[in-house]
């Protein structure tokens, strides 16, 4: 099992709107975090710095293959045209990233 986080920016015109999509999130993009391994998925907000940090435990062989899996999905695409308006991109994130990774510098069990 390996801990991932992430993190992007929120735009604060978009906290409410963002947090009301993840009060109902659509039961195919649930489905599919399920079918690419990923559990415990959580998204929490800093504010006043209008961070959002996403952490999950990834259960499966091949994450980068199973990331595509999920953006190839029609549902989670179409549920990332809703949310991608709200999220600001990390301006440090590498080439082709949307929510920049993390590193794990520490955990307990």
């Amino acid at each position: 099992m390996q801990r991932v986080g992430i993190v992007i920016g929120i735009r604060p015109e978009k906290i409410e709107e963002y947090k009301r999509m993840h009060t109902a999130v659509w039961p195919g993009v649930l489905a599919k975090i399920s079918d690419c391994n990923m559990r415990n998925f959580s998204i929490f907000l800093r504010e006043p710095e209008n961070l959002l940090f996403g952490f999950f435990e990834y259960h499966g062989e091949d994450l980068a293959a199973d990331n595509a899996k999920m953006a190839a999905d029609p549902t989670t695409q179409q549920w990332w045209e809703v949310a991608m308006p709200c999220q600001k991109p990390l301006e440090s994130r590498a080439e082709g990233e949307w929510w920049a990774p993390m590193q794990e510098v520490f955990f307990h069990s």
